[in-house]
């Protein structure tokens, strides 16, 4: 089966940018012990602090999504709910 490649952007509210920073990191080391997961990476914009993006590997797309329906992330929407400009998620195979 393919590894399957996220990109997730996230841009918060210029206002809610400590806010949705801190609830990010937040889910870094509890996905990373994840089944499935392969690589977790969190990066910030250089040119923009409030543009956020994960880049993510994982093993499967089932276990992909069993991460989606995880405790842990039910409580970062609750947390940043209101807080978040723009989110964009593109699923990916890695082909090479």
């Amino acid at each position: 089966m393919a590894q399957l490649t996220i990109v997730a952007n996230i841009k918060a509210k210029a206002d809610k940018l400590d806010l949705v920073k801190a609830e990010l990191e937040k889910l870094i080391n509890i996905t990373r012990a994840e089944e499935g997961c392969v690589q977790y990476d969190l990066h910030q914009d250089n040119d923009n602090p409030a543009h956020f993006l994960f880049f993510e590997n994982g093993e499967s797309r089932d276990l992909w999504q069993t991460h989606m329906g995880a405790q842990h992330l039910q409580d970062y929407l609750a947390a940043t709910d209101g807080a978040i400009e723009e989110f964009t998620l593109d699923e990916m195979t890695r082909i090479a």
